[in-house]
Parts: C-alpha cells; sequence; structure tokens
C-alpha cells in the first residue's frame, strides 16, 4: 500500500459538526445523510507551513458541488475556516498535513432517501492528518487500465465533488490485484478520463496534454499545473486520449493534492517516457515547489 498507519494520527481530535473528538469517539448519526446514501460532498486539503494551498479554490469548489446537490442550511466559508482553523490548532499541525473536509445533507428525521426529510441543515466534518505527500514522487507509480468506466454527465455529473466513489473504488480493487499502484479510468467512450483518484497528463515534446473534464474532475492541482506549463513555454491541450498514446508519451505524471505531481513509470507492464520528457516534468515539479509559498492561505 501506498499509504501507511502515522502513529502520530492515534490520537488526533476531528472536528464532527461543532465538536472537536478524540479519534475513537468521533462519530456521526446513523441517520446522518452520508450514512444512508453517500449524500455528501468533500474536498482535501493541504497544509504546508505557510498555510492551506489554495484553500480558496477549494471551498469555492465544496460550496458549488453543494449547490448542485441542493443542500440546505449550508455553512459559510468562514464558517469552515474557522472549524478547519479549530482542528489544526486543536492537534498543533502546521505542515505535513493532509484534511479531509466533508459536508454532509445532514440528518433525516427518519431513514429515507427524500432529502425533505433533512431539516436540521448540513453536517460538516474537519478530519486533520499527519500526512506528507503519499507518492515516491522520484520513482513513480506503476498502473493498470481499469474495465471500470468513469461515469459522465449522464450518469452523474463528475464536476460535483460528491462521495459516491463507489465506481472508483472498485477500479482501486482491479489495481490491487494486478499489483499496481493505481488504475486508470476510461469514459464511455474509451478514452482516458483519469486515475482512480488523481488527474492525468502526457506530455509530448513542448505540449502538454491532459483529458478534457468531461467525464474527470477538474482538479485544483490539475488547474494549477496547466497554469504552470503555460509559464514555462508548454503549449496545453485538453482532449480526447487513448491509453496507447499515454504510452508513447515523453512522460505521464497525475497530479492532486494527496500526491502533487506524480510520475507514472509503468502501464500495463509498458514502460513510459523518454529523458527529454522526465527533464520537462522535473522542471514543472520545481516550479509547482516554488509556487507553493504564494499560493498557500493562512488560517
Amino acid at each position: 500500500m501506498l499509504q501507511r498507519f502515522d502513529a502520530r494520527n492515534e490520537d488526533i481530535l476531528v472536528h464532527v459538526n461543532g465538536e472537536l473528538l478524540p479519534r475513537k469517539e468521533a462519530r456521526i448519526s446513523v441517520f446522518d445523510s452520508v450514512v444512508q446514501g453517500g449524500d455528501a460532498v468533500w474536498e482535501g486539503l493541504r497544509l504546508y507551513r505557510e498555510g492551506v494551498l489554495m484553500l480558496s479554490r477549494h471551498l469555492d469548489r465544496l460550496q458549488a458541488s453543494a449547490h448542485a446537490l441542493a443542500f440546505q442550511q449550508v455553512p459559510t466559508n468562514e464558517k469552515v475556516r474557522q472549524a478547519l482553523a479549530d482542528t489544526l490548532l486543536a492537534n498543533r499541525m502546521n505542515e505535513d498535513t493532509h484534511v479531509r473536509l466533508t459536508l454532509t445533507r445532514g440528518e433525516k428525521i427518519t431513514s429515507g432517501m427524500d432529502p425533505r426529510l433533512n431539516t436540521q441543515g448540513c453536517g460538516l466534518i474537519v478530519l486533520a492528518e499527519w500526512k506528507p505527500p503519499v507518492f515516491d514522487n522520484e520513482r513513480g507509480i506503476a498502473v493498470i487500465t481499469s474495465s471500470i468506466r468513469r461515469m459522465g454527465p449522464e450518469v452523474l455529473d463528475p464536476k460535483i465533488h460528491h462521495n459516491n466513489l463507489l465506481n472508483n473504488i472498485l477500479a482501486k480493487l482491479e489495481a490491487n490485484v494486478a499489483g499496481a499502484d493505481a488504475a486508470i479510468m476510461l469514459d464511455r467512450n474509451g478514452h482516458v478520463a483519469e486515475l482512480n483518484d488523481t488527474n492525468l497528463f502526457a506530455i509530448y515534446g513542448k505540449e502538454l496534454h491532459t483529458p478534457t473534464t468531461s467525464s474527470c474532475l477538474g482538479g485544483i492541482t490539475r488547474g494549477l499545473v496547466l497554469e504552470l506549463a503555460e509559464g514555462l513555454g508548454s503549449k496545453t491541450i485538453e482532449r480526447d486520449l487513448s491509453v496507447a498514446e499515454l504510452m508513447g508519451a515523453d512522460a505521464v505524471f497525475a497530479t492532486g493534492t494527496m500526491g502533487e505531481l506524480t510520475p507514472v513509470r509503468l502501464i500495463d507492464g509498458r514502460s513510459v517516457g523518454r529523458a527529454q520528457g522526465h527533464e520537462r516534468l522535473a522542471k514543472l515539479q520545481v516550479a509547482f515547489r516554488a509556487a507553493i509559498p504564494g499560493l498557500c492561505e493562512a488560517l
């Protein structure tokens, strides 16, 4: 496994609906919508010494996802920021921290699917853990192509950052069985959508290509990489990509809050990349690290 238990997280405090609770006591109601139907939205945040990276962008996306799902009595960004600040302060966390921020539709008055049963407003969970980037961003990762397709907007719009992650989990199960680190998920037309947990990029000469967001989330880190690449003189192109095209790229890498910029070294057992591609990726990684201080927001 890429992620392992960190003993520092044994005694963390978790923010649950306004209370800071010890890890072993952090609970939500069995009537909460996230338990009843995975009815929640979430964001992954990373805390660096300078603050939380691109926090405003994450909170704006959280609000947009909640609005798309017609959540009621949604806490303001200011209230979410305060809950986040309280949690980090209580745990004395100031860097190397990953935060899972979850906003649920809230508790129901009785078990059922109808959102009108939710009368108490949203539930908020702030789970902060000591967790540096989980991938080896020098060696890279090995991936396989999953048989599980990434849902498009005709099923469930991927622009909503929701908690319904079962198809991603099924893809990850296939990767586990194959002994790979992650799985490429294709869209309904057989084009590359993303990995089961991160966005994908391919380098071809001075061009940076990435799948369109028709069947994947336009990640916050993905957006930053597109900005940085253009600043380095690369042409950025969003288009349909096949797995074979990824295999022939000068470099392939994944982007996400959990792991930053991660090289993909193997796809379905085929080696990926050339020296010039790896050099361009290394420049992007340097630019990413240099951009972090100016994009972090203190609480």
